[in-house]
């Protein structure tokens, strides 16, 4: 599960400063990798800093099929952001454990699931608001939005 962008980054190229609004920028696929679907919920359940067997995470984190939250650990793997560990038994045991620089993004994203948890109720008032308006015809769909490709003021 590589990107493409991971794919033509020249790691010989002088390192620029981090800039995650130049399209060019690996920390574009950094961020992206943070804030998919279901990182974030892997890194709360993990945040304690013990390890979390794979049925385990796949129990806790509600709506998540195997096959997604294998491939999700997998890209957290290959950030170092986990470390995976099997133990030979049978069934395997595979166990999952933030790495150093995984727990680093723990308070982040925190701070990010806080603010959602306490503002969403908020959120979906004014979710129903707009799409109420929008059918009473008080604001315009975005359909007529002008294009990204017109000129402005001209």
């Amino acid at each position: 599960m590589t990107d493409v962008m991971d794919q033509t980054v020249n790691p010989n190229a002088a390192q620029l400063p981090a800039d995650v609004l130049n399209q060019d920028c690996p920390s574009r696929t950094v961020l992206r990798h943070l804030t998919d679907r279901w990182t974030p919920m892997i890194l709360t359940v993990l945040a304690p800093g013990q390890p979390v067997r794979f049925t385990e995470l796949r129990r806790t984190v509600q709506g998540v099929s195997p096959k997604v939250l294998t491939e999700t650990l997998r890209s957290m793997e290959r950030d170092g952001l986990v470390t995976r560990r099997v133990t030979p038994s049978v069934p395997p045991r595979v166990d999952y454990l933030l790495t150093d620089l995984g727990a680093s993004t723990v308070e982040p994203l925190a701070a990010l699931r806080r603010w959602a948890e306490a503002n969403v109720g908020e959120v979906q008032r004014n979710r129903r608001r707009y799409d109420r308006e929008q059918a009473e015809g008080l604001i315009a769909s975005p359909s007529a939005e002008p294009s990204r490709n017109s000129r402005i003021g001209g």
